[in-house]
């Protein structure tokens, strides 16, 4: 037969199956990038999917592009398919780097995530200036201001779009909250401030709705609870991994709203860590509104009971430092 005759499986439908955004996933081949690659595979606002890692990325793209659902899977191999993954993307979201193991703290993952995360910034600030980044790669406190300061090197820094992703803080908080009141999670909403790290990590469980009312010993068990999340589960899996599963279902959670926000939806209200002057740091986790442009509102932090002062007090100086760690990296 011949073969000029034949398909093209690379061809077939190169615009997509339907209107909607494109999406990349740096870091799509790893324990979060794998269950997020295959939950925006089933977003329908998705229209085209673009997988990159330095190893094994057509094995899932291939995996996940058996999937019956819109979305078009394109997968991208090494360091120099990276720049070809990021052109024309409207969303990149970044899970790339090593997970936590028992007994490392989120600083020990710097040294390797940082680096990480740089590179993958400056192809960003390349090749989709414009696109809105949700950073996931830890320790979050220090790699959005890596972000930050590469993308002000490249000339291309617009603060509403580049966004780290906190979001499962909020939804260990909504799940944990519900237990303590015998309510579904989806019901609950649970503010959360600060950063994405232990002590950084702030519930505002005086803001909850519902509105409840907690007594001290809930408020403490809570507050620590969720503060430590995924120390409960590294310690859970016994060397096996981190959070990788809750991980990539709120990082999807996020990614939604984000997109809910580009098409023009209103009152997309999420918790998120940015550039902010909520407080006298340079980035803060707190509520935003997200639109076309990113974030198009930043919230103040409102009424703060005494518990949640002494704690957006304790988060602030552990934040400060982080911060600084992350700019000094990439200004060294």
């Amino acid at each position: 037969m011949d073969n000029t005759a034949s398909v093209s499986r690379l061809n077939c439908r190169a615009k997509g199956a339907a209107a909607g955004f494109r999406v990349a996933v740096l870091g799509a081949a790893g324990g979060i990038g794998q269950p997020l690659a295959m939950l925006m595979k089933m977003n329908p606002l998705v229209s085209v999917l673009h997988l990159y890692d330095v190893v094994n990325t057509p094995g899932v793209t291939s995996d996940i592009s058996h999937m019956d659902t819109g979305a078009v899977v394109r997968g991208f191999l090494g360091q120099q398919q990276l720049e070809e993954a990021l052109t024309g993307v409207d969303l990149v979201i970044i899970p790339a780097g090593v997970p936590r193991k028992p007994g490392m703290t989120r600083d020990d993952l710097f040294n390797i995530n940082a680096g990480i995360v740089r590179t993958l910034s400056e192809a960003i600030a390349k090749c989709c200036p414009n696109a809105i980044v949700n950073v996931i790669s830890n320790p979050v406190n220090s790699t959005v201001p890596i972000a930050a300061e590469v993308f002000k090197k490249a000339g291309t820094f617009d603060p509403k779009k580049l966004l780290g992703v906190t979001m499962l803080d909020v939804v260990r908080a909504n799940t944990f909250v519900a237990e303590v009141l015998g309510l579904d999670p989806r019901d609950v909403n649970v503010p959360v401030v600060g950063g994405h790290a232990g002590v950084t990590i702030l519930p505002l469980l005086s803001q909850v709705k519902p509105p409840c009312s907690f007594t001290p010993k809930e408020v403490d068990y809570l507050t620590h609870r969720i503060q430590n999340g995924g120390t409960e589960v590294v310690e859970a899996k016994a060397g096996a991994g981190s959070a990788t599963l809750s991980m990539a279902y709120a990082a999807v959670k996020f990614a939604d709203a984000c997109l809910r926000g580009l098409r023009g939806d209103a009152s997309v209200v999420e918790c998120a860590f940015v550039a902010s002057q909520v407080t006298e740091l340079p980035f803060f986790a707190s509520k935003v509104r997200l639109g076309r442009i990113g974030v198009e509102e930043i919230y103040p932090l409102g009424p703060l009971n005494e518990y949640e002062r002494a704690g957006l007090e304790k988060a602030k100086k552990e934040l400060e430092s982080s911060i600084q760690k992350g700019v000094s990296f990439v200004r060294k």
